[in-house]
């Protein structure tokens, strides 16, 4: 009888610690965000709140207007974007600043070219834009980022990959009230219709990336 109690009360005790060590595990609803799902190289697209997202997302036709790279650093995940100014952001901040928390991930279907020393290639190139103010005119230049044109650069003097055409300014739709207000907000009169641009709706559906995420 009292083996039985002893077998008991080893059992009933081995429970508790159990228990005490599953309080401290922190429960979700949700999957962890990276999941081993995202590498460094990733582009990572979002609808901002930003005060031009509704102008850009009628003039280009699309539901994304932000965008940046995904950098994993000592075992976090980062996106590196052009906002005021251009820097690198903790990937949950990024998400939780975006409508809904709304993502798209996409990475090169030739995903074997994002090797050690092109990564590296990468940051390097990034690094020389890192702090640069961001861009509200979208020009064509190094001197101001915008999002769309910092990951379009990188890529493209890292890789030679070209993600998206490049667009003049008179090609997309420019006759909506808010795109023509937010227009003459920016430029006044004197619309720089020759502009050079890369977009995020036309680097989204770029032929050389594939989708690997989307929450």
């Amino acid at each position: 009888m009292n083996r039985m109690r002893t077998v008991i009360l080893i059992l009933a005790g081995g429970l508790l610690g159990v228990s005490a060590l599953l309080a401290f595990v922190p429960v979700s609803d949700k999957p962890p965000l990276y999941s081993g799902q995202l590498q460094s190289g990733d582009i990572i697209f979002q609808t901002s709140l930003s005060g031009q997202s509704k102008a850009i997302q009628l003039a280009t036709g699309s539901v994304y207007s932000h965008m940046g790279i995904i950098y994993e650093e000592e075992g976090e995940m980062y996106v590196f974007e052009a906002v005021q100014p251009v820097t690198l952001t903790p990937l949950k901040n990024w998400i939780e600043r975006g409508k809904d928390s709304h993502y798209v991930v996409k990475r090169l279907k030739k995903s074997e070219l994002l090797t050690a020393e092109t990564l590296k290639k990468m940051k390097a190139i990034g690094n020389k834009f890192k702090g640069k103010n961001y861009d509200l005119y979208f020009e064509w230049s190094d001197d101001r980022m915008y999002c769309s044109e910092l990951v379009w650069k990188i890529y493209f003097e890292a890789t030679g990959i070209s993600i998206g055409s490049l667009q003049k300014l008179n090609e997309f739709n420019l006759t909506n009230s808010v795109v023509k207000q937010k227009l003459k907000e920016r430029y006044g009169n004197k619309i720089p219709l020759h502009e050079k641009v890369i977009s995020p709706e036309c680097m989204f559906n770029s032929a050389v990336l594939v989708t690997v995420l989307e929450k």
